[in-house]
């Protein structure tokens, strides 16, 4: 296994890898190869591992927003033309080509050109997969999406035997999934 660390779980005896995985470190994306940060990967396993993970997951972040901020050129960050986003607020209230405009993208969509496309993006709870197949137009031909919490979920008939009963809202709190992603 590429990559991989094998550890003792101390507390089950169990044979635990360690995945050094991170998209944007594999397959980088957004500007995020020429930003520092660590990729967090556990040492235990367990329900509190999964903790210290997640709060050094935040500290990277902050280290690579505070990057961020540093790069961040002046001036304005929005796209003047209109064409391929709702014109602001202000303006489809008060001119009535701007009010068409944000209807047509509202109610058909932007033009996306045929074929199909996988994006993945890193997500605080894993992988966050969107694929879409396009015939043109705005409406896609077929959407599917990858989603984390499900994927997480999977994990619980390797977490829960032999764990009491009232560890069971522990191992589930600690992998922090949202039951409206799971219930496709």
């Amino acid at each position: 296994m590429c990559g991989a660390e094998e550890r003792e779980t101390p507390h089950r005896g169990m044979t635990t890898r360690f995945f050094e995985h991170d998209l944007r470190r594999k397959h980088p994306y957004l500007d995020y190869d020429k930003y520092d940060f660590d990729v967090v990967i556990g040492s235990a396993g367990d329900c509190y591992d999964r903790y210290l993970v997640r709060i050094e997951e935040m500290r990277q972040s902050v280290k690579i927003l505070h990057q961020v901020i540093d790069k961040l050129p002046s001036g304005p960050i929005n796209v003047t033309d209109w064409k391929n986003m709702p014109p602001p607020k202000a303006r489809v209230l008060t001119k009535m080509e701007e009010l068409i405009h944000h209807f047509i993208v509202v109610t058909e969509g932007l033009d996306a050109p045929p074929g199909e496309i996988y994006f993945a993006a890193e997500n605080p709870k894993g992988e966050l997969g969107f694929y879409i197949n396009s015939r043109g137009g705005g409406v896609p031909y077929r959407l599917k999406i990858r989603a984390p919490s499900f994927v997480n979920l999977s994990i619980l008939p390797e977490l829960l035997p032999g764990c009491m009963v009232s560890d069971v809202p522990a191992v589930l709190g600690s992998l922090d999934f949202v039951m409206g992603e799971c219930d496709r």
